[in-house]
C-alpha cells in the first residue's frame, strides 16, 4: 500500500506544534502500526530529518505505553486493542492517516506523540498500600473471596493505564482509570482496611491533577482496549459517598 501520513510534530510542551505530511510507500498489510512508523522513521533519518517520537515498550498490548490517536480514535479504528496491536490491514491503499497524541491538559506533550502520563502514577500513589498481613502465598489464598468479587477485581486489574479513556472523554476525565484502580483492591478482603481512605485519596489526586469530571458519555469504555466498563465509575461514586460520610464525624470531632 501507499499511504499519506499526517503526523503531529511538537518539539516540547513549550512548542505550538503542527501537522507534518509524510509519504509512506510499500507498506505491507502484515505490518503492525508501530512497525509502519519504524519504517517511516528510517526513511526520515536517512534523509537527514528528525524521526517521529512515539512511545512503546512491550508491543504486545500489555503495557499501554504506545497510546496515540489515529484518525480521531484512541488506538485507531480497531476496537479493543492498543496501537501496537493495530495492523495495517485495517487500512486501504491510498488512505490518509492522521496521527496525534492524547489531547488533555493533564497529559502535556513531551515530544511529538509522547505525552507525560505521570498524573496516573500519582493517582495510584494516592491509593497507598495494603497494610493487612496476608502471609505467604498459600496463607493468602485462605482468604475467602466470592467469585463475583474475584471476577470483578480481576477485570478492574486488567487496566494498563494507557490513557485512552482520557483521550476519548470530551471532559478529559480519568474516572475510568481511577475507578479501576480503586476497585481492584476495594473488592478484595485484603483491601478493606484502607478502602475508604483509598477512594478519598485517589479521587482527590485525580481532581488536583486537572482531569475533568465524568458526565456519563460512555466514550471511555468504548475506547478502552481492555473493555473496562463504566460500571466501575458507578461503584467508585458509591464508595466515595460512603467514604465522605464516614470522614465527617472525624472532621467534626477534630474541629
Amino acid at each position: 500500500m501507499r499511504l499519506t501520513l499526517h503526523v503531529w510534530r511538537q518539539a516540547s510542551s513549550r512548542d505550538t506544534g503542527r501537522f507534518e505530511t509524510f509519504d509512506a510507500p510499500d507498506v505491507s498489510e502484515h505490518m503492525s502500526f508501530l512497525e509502519m512508523l519504524d519504517v517511516v522513521n528510517e526513511r526520515i533519518t536517512q534523509a537527514g530529518g528528525e524521526p517521529i517520537a512515539f512511545e512503546h515498550d512491550c508491543r504486545e498490548g500489555i503495557c499501554g505505553s504506545c497510546g496515540m490517536v489515529v484518525n480521531g480514535r484512541p488506538h485507531g479504528p480497531q476496537s479493543l486493542t492498543t496501537a501496537c496491536q493495530l495492523h495495517m490491514r485495517s487500512f486501504n491503499d491510498g488512505d490518509e492517516i492522521w496521527i496525534e497524541p492524547w489531547r488533555a491538559n493533564s497529559f502535556p506533550v513531551i515530544k511529538d506523540l509522547v505525552v507525560d502520563r505521570s498524573p496516573f502514577d500519582r493517582i495510584i500513589e494516592a491509593g497507598g498500600y495494603i497494610s493487612v498481613r496476608t502471609g505467604s502465598a498459600p496463607d493468602g489464598n485462605t482468604f475467602p473471596v466470592p467469585k463475583q468479587f474475584a471476577d470483578e477485581a480481576f477485570d478492574a486489574a486488567t487496566c494498563i493505564g494507557c490513557g485512552a479513556c482520557v483521550a476519548a472523554c470530551p471532559n478529559a476525565s480519568a474516572m475510568l482509570f481511577t475507578s479501576a484502580k480503586v476497585a481492584h483492591l476495594g473488592l478484595l478482603p485484603q483491601g478493606q482496611t484502607e478502602r475508604w481512605d483509598r477512594v478519598l485519596g485517589m479521587v482527590e489526586t485525580h481532581d488536583e491533577e486537572g482531569f475533568g469530571n465524568c458526565t456519563n458519555h460512555g466514550a471511555c469504555q468504548n475506547a478502552c482496549p481492555k473493555g473496562i466498563s463504566v460500571d466501575y465509575i458507578a461503584r467508585l461514586n458509591r464508595d466515595l459517598v460512603k467514604a465522605t460520610l464516614r470522614a465527617r464525624p472525624a472532621e467534626a470531632k477534630d474541629a
